[in-house]
């Protein structure tokens, strides 16, 4: 689906205070057209990280909020957490991307005035007409049992203000619409799109499971999410945006655990082809991208048909042991048995979870400061070629739906929400470069 593109350029993923980024800053730019400092989301520069009180007068307003305010239906779906630091740049303001709830607040900024980002969630942009991923937990009192892990103390809500805002989000919906908050796969799929108007869907208490260990009675898969989040938002006249993010590709390679980040990429390409089949270019414009690498790999000269989890058909000419052909930099999987190196042919290297090796250990691989590929067809995707700035995507994509500030190239229809429907924004991510080449 990627190689089908219409065009291909290149971003810039640094952060104004990083080489290497974090997703909230990239978030930020590639969605509210603002590069950030590390670890906050929806505010400039200008904001520090975790200091509250740099926070006013420094918010920025993303891709999401310009499209709403053109009159397009918009959506966010996410196999993450849906206040995690990608879908929080598309409406929250905040200082640090961890305060998911004001659980995770210190007490300084609380007192300042600032909100989490499940409140903001709810409050900054109340008419989001669809919102899916997981995070029900940051929704509900502190200790509220979680209504799938009656049993799971971690499930639990974490809510310190008392607020239920799964109840504050029904409270701001009109009462004619058709409001659907759902938690499992059974009933979004039973769902009649054409008869609903606002959905919240939150499938786990944190962010959901991998793919390889999705449940498939109460997880729907990201393309099942991607089609009834189309269906609903293509009933506006005016077009749509939706914000749709493989997230745990990201984590799986945090955690060293190749087989499930490749195989998140793969959920990620299917709903890329899902939406393809549900939208024209002739009217969309689709953009796939990565906000940032990995420091992940794969070579070791493997002949064509081995497994991509396999071995390398050869031994290190330093310590005479085999090695797999993907490695990491870094990260979970340094291993040194004996005073050497681990000998992985003793070890399952093809299981679920296998750590892949990595040359410096660390519990968390980190993200690489490449650049990273932008794919995108459709409407002036002829705009996104060459090296960009990662802040300039989300101008692209305003200047190709007559929304935001600039509106000199627009026709009075266009701008009004006529024959030009809004972008659809399918951002790949958190996914290395080494998936897309």
């Amino acid at each position: 689906m990627w190689l089908r593109m219409s065009s291909c350029s290149w971003e810039m993923t640094y952060n104004t205070n990083a080489q290497v980024p974090d997703s909230a800053g990239t978030a930020t730019a590639y969605l509210c057209g603002v590069k950030a400092n590390e670890g906050t989301v929806g505010v400039s520069a200008a904001t520090e990280r975790s200091r509250c009180n740099t926070t006013q007068g420094n918010e920025v307003t993303s891709i999401l909020r310009w499209a709403k305010d053109a009159g397009k239906s918009v959506g966010i779906v996410t196999t993450t957490r849906v206040n995690h630091a990608t879908p929080s740049a598309a409406y929250a303001h905040s200082a640090d991307r961890d305060w998911y709830s004001d659980n995770e607040m210190p007490p300084e900024a609380l007192s300042q005035g600032c909100k989490d980002i499940a409140y903001q969630l709810m409050h900054n942009i109340r008419d989001i007409d669809v919102i899916m991923g997981g995070g029900r937990k940051y929704m509900y009192p502190k200790n509220k049992t979680d209504v799938e892990y009656e049993m799971d103390e971690k499930a639990r809500g974490t809510r310190l203000d008392g607020l239920d805002l799964i109840d504050i989000w029904k409270s701001f919906k009109p009462r004619h619409k058709h409001t659907h908050f759902i938690w499992n796969r059974t009933e979004l799929l039973a769902l009649d799109p054409h008869t609903v108007d606002y959905l919240l869907g939150l499938f786990e208490p944190g962010d959901m499971q991998y793919e390889l260990n999705r449940n498939n009675v109460t997880d729907p898969s990201l393309s099942e999410m991607v089609e009834v989040a189309i269906q609903i938002l293509k009933k506006n006249p005016k077009g749509f945006f939706l914000l749709v993010e493989g997230g745990r590709i990201d984590h799986g390679h945090h955690e060293g655990k190749a087989k499930q980040a490749l195989h998140e990429a793969v959920e990620m390409d299917q709903a890329i082809e899902q939406a393809g089949t549900m939208t024209s270019t002739g009217d969309t414009l689709t953009v796939v991208t990565a906000d940032h690498s990995h420091v992940f790999t794969f070579g070791g000269y493997t002949p064509r048909g081995n497994s991509i989890f396999g071995l390398a058909p050869m031994l290190s000419d330093t310590d005479k042991k085999p090695f797999t052909a993907i490695l990491y930099g870094n990260g979970p999987g340094y291993k040194v048995v004996g005073g050497e190196r681990e000998n992985v042919s003793m070890v399952d290297y093809a299981h679920n979870n296998y750590q892949a090796q990595s040359a410096v250990p660390l519990r968390h691989e980190t993200h690489g400061g490449e650049d990273v590929a932008v794919f995108a067809k459709g409407p002036m995707a002829h705009l996104l070629h060459g090296v960009h700035e990662q802040n300039y995507i989300p101008h692209v994509m305003a200047y190709a739906a007559c929304i935001g500030a600039n509106l000199d190239h627009c026709t009075p229809a266009s701008s009004a929400g006529g024959p030009a429907p809004g972008p659809l924004l399918l951002p790949l991510a958190l996914l290395p470069m080494s998936m897309l080449f």
